[in-house]
């Protein structure tokens, strides 16, 4: 039980900078963050639409991964004294 409790703490941790950084990398009313890795230079050519969206759901699956590492860490710990 307690290596599937450090595996998740890893897998928890790379998730956790991995969603920081996917919503820093969103184009926000400003342009925000992802106009420095070229969201913003490509607008008129119609890609920065599909970057978008694929975008979207790298970090929908990101954060689905990162709220079920919380949940199952915290099963661990729950019944873990029994």
């Amino acid at each position: 039980m307690e290596i599937l409790q450090i595996i998740m703490q890893v897998i928890l941790g790379v998730t956790s900078v991995l969603l920081t950084l996917f919503i820093l990398l969103h184009k926000g009313r400003g342009g925000g963050l992802s106009d420095m890795f070229g969201g913003g230079v490509g607008g008129s050519l119609g890609s920065s639409g599909v970057a978008e969206r694929n975008l979207n759901t790298i970090t929908v699956v990101v954060s689905l991964a990162w709220l079920s590492a919380i949940v199952v860490l915290g099963l661990i710990t729950k019944f873990a004294g029994i």
